[in-house]
């Protein structure tokens, strides 16, 4: 019988110290600058991808892990450092997710090395799906690709929101509608390649954390590219199109594909705030004297503690059994991708909260980062699918029912 371990391998650990050092030792520092400047942190971009921590090999070195927790140990440990600058990094990976999800060898071959860029010049990508009335209902999108037969194009039209890198990236992967009147079962995605004529994003939403990060709205108009550049082809969008007009059942669609393989991952950036916000404040607690002595002799603050530790404990071993099960083609048959990611959402909101109160005044204050990962950690309750929209996916899978 197989020996059953939660050891890391060896390989693992290697990777966790490697990332760890690079957020302690160039994120961490640079964290404050960046999100008061509200730009995208390219020097540090620049650096990660030359130690290797930002480009294609590393993600597929991450994949080739079969336990399917090397990537959600990396991303721990990097948004440990900070999520802003974090999501600057690793925000490239949702495009490269849904190019992944979606699309042939020849499409990963093209575009994915275009999505990093190069050490001397790195590039950013955007995965463009949600719009101004079509945020969790996903099947309300309004923005159209229509199929040009004498040029071999698709024309895109609409609107995006909220897409981290919109704008300031090289590739755009953006999801449309073919066939309105199917819902979500008649969209695709498409690549947009650097330098298409009508895409334009007009101005970076400032925002209430991750404030390193790039986030615009993107415009389409009369956006035209090459017939190569719908995921997965032709062929396959039609036949998949037949089956939907012939009312058999789907196996899935674009958006929804490429949040299902980043939702654990997601969690995992969560735990590495809500992390970062417990070590902080434990620290914190043991230095800080009132009444003759250390704050954390009082059963309040230690009760606390031992509470926001607990939760990140399980939090973690539910994103790991999520990446376990998504990397080794487990069906999330009681909606356990998103079971992590809700889970490591609240708990980071909630730990961070609390080591804002466990300092006090002090913890108001920008001299103390957990303010910052305050406003960091709300955001992992709302994207990627809200809260709500987790409990809706577990409670439907463990129902059968189709809950509204």
């Amino acid at each position: 019988m197989a020996e059953f371990s939660l050891d890391l391998s060896e390989e693992q650990r290697d990777l966790r110290d490697w990332v760890h050092g690079f957020a302690a030792e160039v994120v961490r520092p640079a964290a404050a600058e960046w999100d008061a400047r509200e730009e995208t942190p390219w020097p540090v971009i620049q650096e990660a991808a030359k130690v290797g921590l930002y480009g294609f090999e590393f993600l597929a070195t991450c994949w080739a892990d079969p336990t399917g927790l090397s990537l959600p140990i990396a991303s721990e440990e990097l948004f440990w450092g900070d999520a802003g600058i974090g999501l600057s990094i690793f925000g490239t990976s949702l495009a490269v997710a849904a190019i992944y999800g979606a699309g042939t060898p020849d499409q990963l071959v093209e575009w994915v090395p275009q999505c990093f860029g190069d050490v001397d010049e790195p590039a950013v990508a955007a995965f463009c799906t949600t719009e101004p009335e079509a945020g969790s209902d996903v099947g309300a999108m309004r923005t159209r690709a229509v199929y040009d037969e004498a040029t071999d194009e698709w024309v895109l039209n609409g609107q995006k929101a909220y897409a981290t890198n919109g704008g300031i990236a090289g590739v755009h992967v953006v999801t449309a509608s073919i066939q309105p009147e199917l819902g979500s079962r008649g969209q695709a995605a498409f690549v947009v390649p650097p330098g298409t004529p009508g895409l334009s994003a007009t101005r970076k939403l400032r925002k209430l954390g991750l404030r390193a990060s790039h986030t615009a709205d993107v415009f389409l108009d009369d956006v035209r590219v090459p017939g190569r550049c719908l995921l997965g082809g032709k062929e396959a969008l039609d036949e998949r199109l037949a089956r939907a007009r012939s009312g058999q059942r789907a196996s899935g669609q674009a958006a929804m594909r490429t949040f299902e393989l980043s939702r654990p991952t997601v969690g995992a950036q969560a735990l590495g705030v809500a992390r970062a916000a417990y070590e902080y404040a434990l620290d914190y607690a043991k230095e800080r004297v009132q009444f003759g002595r250390p704050i954390i002799e009082n059963q309040a603050v230690a009760f606390a503690l031992a509470d926001m530790r607990t939760e990140i404990d399980a939090a973690r071993l539910l994103v790991w059994r999520a990446s376990w099960m998504g990397r080794n083609n487990r069906p999330f048959t009681a909606g356990e991708g998103s079971m992590s990611k809700l889970k490591a959402g609240e708990v980071a909101v909630s730990v961070t909260e609390k080591a804002v109160q466990l300092l006090g005044g002090a913890g108001f204050l920008r001299d103390h980062p957990v303010e910052r990962w305050y406003r960091d950690a709300k955001i992992y309750t709302i994207f990627e699918g809200t809260s709500e929209i987790q409990r809706l996916v577990i409670s439907r899978a463990i129902s059968g029912a189709q809950i509204r």
